[in-house]
């Protein structure tokens, strides 16, 4: 089985004193390939996570593209389970996504996912949250998780590494 510390980069991140990393090692999967850079913090029952726009995450009215908040949402769900939650994000699945989408994003300032855990279970994590910018409430949002058993992961090693 996969450690956590096999997959994440979850270290403070120089570049934003009190944030963390929350970016695969593995690049070229969608949260790298296509999110770029992610961090993280606690605020204190609630998680944030923080991308920086980039030209590619626009969509041709100049403004954050909705697939990319959905993701950045996506995301969030799992990084709250391990900052606020039980501390196991995964293996775990998104069972169901609600979300109202309120306003555009600017393409030039970070865009954040503000999350808090409603309640968990030893197999789902209800949670809701927004996406701000500032001032602005860029969506709202709820979302079931399920927990899954702790499993071997696809391109990853299982059991005790070789020295």
């Amino acid at each position: 089985m996969a450690l956590p510390e096999e997959i994440f980069q979850h270290g403070p991140d120089p570049d934003n004193p009190g944030w963390k990393h929350w970016n695969l090692k593995d690049d070229t999967l969608f949260n790298g390939a296509v999110m770029g850079k992610l961090i993280t913090r606690r605020e204190g029952d609630k998680c944030r996570l923080r991308m920086f726009p980039e030209r590619r995450h626009e969509n041709l009215q100049g403004i954050i593209h909705g697939a990319v908040s959905l993701a950045l949402i996506d995301i969030s769900l799992f990084t709250t389970m391990h900052v606020v939650g039980s501390g196991n994000a995964g293996p775990s699945v998104t069972l169901e996504l609600s979300t109202q989408f309120l306003a555009g994003g600017d393409p030039k300032k970070p865009l954040d996912a503000v999350t808090e855990i409603m309640r968990e279970t030893g197999k789902l994590v209800f949670v809701r949250g927004e996406v701000v910018q500032d001032e602005t409430c860029v969506c709202a949002y709820s979302g079931i998780i399920r927990k899954l058993p702790p499993r071997d992961l696809p391109g990853l090693k299982s059991g005790p590494t070789e020295g």
